[in-house]
């Protein structure tokens, strides 16, 4: 971890090539980055502390302080609701530089302003969260102070608050999760877990949707356009694998 690298790249399709645009007000790891409704880009938090917050403008190519977080946030999420705003839940670092959060908070675009909001049942970081199409957010699994987590719960922007549903069958964290075309959320691999589940929002239920080749972590998984879904490199036993798999719904 370099806290001097605070330097940003844009990567431009058309050409393929990538070009370095204006640096960080901060360096940062353990962070998110956001794209907000009218074309910036949120980003917030840092795995050693930091709870500030600053805006990248791709109109200027430039960075902007905002105001920042109520605490310190690494390792957490930050989803985008549907009403623009952006919703920040859960800290916490495997290595013990920071302590695990259960609390939540909302950033308002429009203000520039963070308000609380009901913080979660458990405390957790290195979860994911994933907006659904009735604009409430699911929230998987992760780490905590006691370990490895299998619970989840679900956030309704509309009341503010967290209700718990159903487990997955089994702990895991560094995973990833996917919205796909029937509404269902895909959850698949983590540290040591090759396994992968579909959460049913209208029952509030996890299935199994079968297991990949080899436990994948620290990896990406991208819903495809013919709703297939791709899931490419990252750790297997502390090694990194160019391993690619495919997900067929």
């Amino acid at each position: 971890y370099n806290p001097n690298g605070k330097s940003a790249e844009i990567y431009d399709p058309a050409t393929a090539t990538w070009s370095f645009t204006g640096s960080m007000i901060s360096g940062r790891a353990g962070h998110t980055a956001t794209l907000l409704a009218d074309g910036r880009v949120l980003v917030t938090g840092d795995m050693f502390g930091l709870a500030s917050a600053e805006i990248y403008d791709p109109a200027t190519g430039s960075w902007s302080a905002t105001s920042s977080m109520s605490v310190a946030r690494s390792n957490h999420t930050a989803t985008l609701l549907n009403d623009g705003h952006v919703l920040i839940a859960g800290s916490g670092n495997d290595s013990g530089f920071s302590q695990f959060l259960a609390s939540a908070e909302i950033y308002n675009p429009s203000t520039g302003t963070w308000t609380t909001t009901g913080s979660m049942s458990q405390s957790r970081a290195y979860h994911t969260a994933t907006l659904l199409p009735d604009g409430r957010v699911v929230v998987a699994a992760g780490l905590g102070s006691g370990g490895w987590l299998a619970s989840a719960e679900i956030y309704n922007p509309t009341t503010g608050s967290w209700t718990t549903t159903a487990s997955l069958s089994g702990a895991r964290y560094y995973h990833r999760t996917v919205l796909l075309a029937s509404g269902q959320v895909l959850v698949v691999g983590g540290n040591t877990v090759a396994t992968a589940e579909l959460y049913t929002p209208a029952t509030g239920v996890w299935t199994s949707a079968g297991s990949m080749s080899i436990d994948h972590y620290h990896f990406t998984a991208t819903a495809l356009a013919n709703g297939k879904v791709l899931a490419t490199g990252g750790d297997f036993y502390q090694k990194g694998t160019v391993t690619a798999e495919l997900y067929t719904p």
